[in-house]
């Protein structure tokens, strides 16, 4: 037995589920390993994250976001039982219901559920705001800059222009930092949401993977939700849903559109990194294929006004993804 799984089960022997049935539950590109863990007698179930604290992982910023998403009146997992310093937390169960399955299989429900993910975001950003770093144009431009490190150094193998990059968009970045910040959980997206049908309001979304949440513009999850690196969003029903946002929130919609078009040009840029950076180092080739779509995100940004100091810098500096230049990002 490996000084993990001792420690895992000692971490349950001080918990109701000891001799609960174990399964594995998959993961994401974090170091964390998740389990369901089911009651032989009543078939209750809960969910048990290792977030190993020697691989980097730390479960304080995902115990500290979740009980602040459950006191504004979220869908967020109970926390049951945790052992920070080990690095383990016994957590609810919101099932197996991911908006990206559900819709895959009740393609009817899509405007339903977005709708619902919309109302969420509305919620909490008319919470009170817990303490939290913030998302600074200086972070934002050194992710965004993961695109020249590891995406165009991967298949050029220089990452020329990156300084000129740099100083422009961190002064782009510093025209739309917010006024009035509200928390971003920085990874919302059918993937990370589940639907529970039987709670009421926004309640209904199931919420995952916010321990990196920051305070950031209260565009930066809607770009997240609606230009998804892992499926496709029809334009007609992400402007549907920016609209809706937008209806509600009182938002300047001029303002607004064009945060949505420079926070999405950094969000995708820094995918397009940290995918090429998977392949690359961490022998993940799944994550280099979604490249593609981030980068039809990236370009239809691109066309925004607001964008213009940047657009044509980035058109030139990074290569198309083509399956040719993709293989470069993979592992051989």
């Amino acid at each position: 037995m490996s000084n993990r799984d001792a420690l895992t089960d000692s971490f349950l022997s001080r918990t109701d589920w000891a001799d609960a049935r174990r399964g594995p539950l998959a993961g994401d590109a974090s170091n964390r390993r998740y389990e369901r863990l089911t009651d032989r007698d009543t078939g209750e179930t809960v969910v048990l994250m290792d977030a190993p604290p020697e691989k980097g992982e730390d479960v304080r910023p995902f115990v500290r976001i979740a009980k602040h998403l459950c006191g504004v009146g979220l869908s967020a997992p109970t926390i049951l039982a945790e052992d920070v310093e080990n690095g383990f937390l016994l957590i609810e169960d919101l099932g197996d219901a991911l908006f990206a399955r559900v819709v895959r299989t009740e393609p009817g429900l899509e405007t339903t559920l977005y709708e619902a993910a919309i109302d969420v975001l509305l919620k909490l950003h008319g919470a009170p705001l817990p303490e939290l770093e913030t998302y600074a144009p200086s972070v934002m431009t050194d992710l965004s800059a993961l695109a020249y490190s590891k995406y165009r150094g991967g298949i050029v193998g220089d990452t020329e222009g990156e300084d000129r990059f740099r100083a422009t968009f961190h002064e782009l970045c510093a025209d739309y930092d917010p006024a009035a910040p509200v928390l971003i959980q920085r990874d919302y997206h059918a993937e990370n949401l589940l639907w529970l049908p039987d709670r009421t309001g926004a309640a209904r979304v199931g919420l995952l993977d916010f321990q990196d949440a920051m305070l950031g513009h209260s565009a930066y999850d809607l770009v997240s939700l609606l230009q998804d690196a892992r499926r496709d969003v029809s334009p007609e029903l992400e402007a549907a849903m920016i609209n809706r946002y937008l209806a509600r929130s009182g938002a300047d919609p001029e303002q607004f559109t064009a945060a949505y078009a420079v926070l999405g040009t950094q969000r995708n840029l820094r995918i397009i990194g940290v995918f090429a950076r998977l392949g690359l180092e961490y022998g993940k080739p799944h994550y280099v294929d979604l490249i593609p779509r981030v980068w039809a995100h990236l370009m239809r940004d691109l066309v925004h006004p607001a964008l213009q100091p940047i657009a044509n810098l980035l058109r030139n500096a990074l290569p198309t993804p083509t399956p040719e230049n993709l293989e470069y990002l993979k592992p051989t």
